[in-house]
């Protein structure tokens, strides 16, 4: 039996990753999203959690929780705090990514594997992967999509969406309605699975 395909969908904040994660679950794949991992890794009971409390401090913690919004305070405004996390972050998030691809691979309810993976390019895990599809949405668009200082802040860490693009296997823009969205989707599933 063969295993099954892997594909990265990457694309900078509000592009509709997620949005094009769902419409490939329709048809048949298997998606995982690296920022619900970090999410899971960010407990500060988990050995993760416990090294990113070393790393920034204990005022990242509110109510015994790991506040996101908090560590994004700290990192965005300290490049080297940013690429510490980044060093304890990224090789959970590939090892994870890993253990679900081979938790499924055999799994023939799915016809192929897909992660969403915002940093891909950024965390050097391209190689991980069979294909690339980045999604890019126009700046304006994209910037009505998120709100808030801690969204620009975020997209101005990221490649750019050109960038992105220029190292995909597969460009969907993404400047229209779900409708569009979909027949992008729909216009290069078979060359996915």
């Amino acid at each position: 039996m063969l295993s099954l395909r892997k594909i990265a969908i990457t694309g900078n904040l509000a592009s509709g990753k997620s949005t094009i994660g769902r419409i490939l679950q329709e048809y048949g794949a298997y998606v995982v999203d690296a920022d619900e991992i970090v999410h899971s890794l960010l407990s500060p009971h988990t050995p993760i959690g416990k090294k990113v409390i070393e790393l920034l401090g204990p005022e990242i913690l509110v109510r015994n929780q790991i506040d996101r919004n908090k560590i994004s305070e700290i990192v965005f405004s300290d490049f080297k705090k940013l690429k510490s996390l980044e060093k304890i972050l990224h090789p959970a998030v590939r090892e994870e990514i890993h253990r679900r691809f081979d938790s499924v691979k055999n799994n023939s309810s799915y016809k192929f594997f897909v992660a969403e993976v915002p940093l891909l390019y950024e965390a050097d895990m391209e190689k991980d992967f069979d294909r690339v599809i980045a999604v890019i949405a126009d700046e304006t668009i994209a910037h009505a999509r998120f709100k808030g200082t801690q969204g620009a802040k975020r997209q101005a860490r990221q490649q750019s969406s050109g960038d992105k693009a220029s190292k995909a296997d597969f460009v969907i823009t993404n400047n229209g309605d779900l409708s569009e969205l979909r027949s992008s989707v729909e216009a290069i599933i078979d060359r996915l699975i």
